[in-house]
């Protein structure tokens, strides 16, 4: 009989160029699955992303430090015990310019792909 669970031992460490760690726990990157993506992540100080708008709604929960959003032109400041969801195609970039890294889960519905992000350039 198929067990009705599955435990992540192994996440996908997804590669950055930003020093940002992803490790996606469950996910298209992961496990092909495609209604909903989980990833533990650590922005270290000094990190930022380009303004992004994705297709799919995405909750932040912030573990450790803070974690800067600009959501449709409003700044918001996230810290520990913290969290967020912010609605799929809103305009969003997020940050982290404080002096500590910032631990945060983030889960998005559909899941995460680099081709529904819509990350703007530079």
């Amino acid at each position: 009989m198929k067990k009705k669970y599955t435990i992540q031992t192994e996440p996908f460490v997804v590669p950055t160029t930003d020093g940002k760690l992803i490790e996606e726990h469950f996910g298209g990157a992961t496990n092909k699955q495609q209604d909903m993506s989980i990833a533990h992540m650590v922005a270290s100080p000094g990190w930022s992303e380009p303004f992004q708008t994705p297709e799919f709604t995405e909750y932040t929960y912030i573990i450790k430090g803070k974690k800067q959003f600009t959501i449709a032109g409003e700044l918001v400041v996230l810290e520990q015990g913290q969290s967020i969801r912010i609605e799929k195609n809103t305009r969003v970039q997020y940050a982290n310019p404080f002096d500590a890294p910032c631990e945060y889960i983030s889960i998005c519905t559909p899941a995460f792909s680099i081709d529904t992000v819509h990350r703007e350039e530079d």
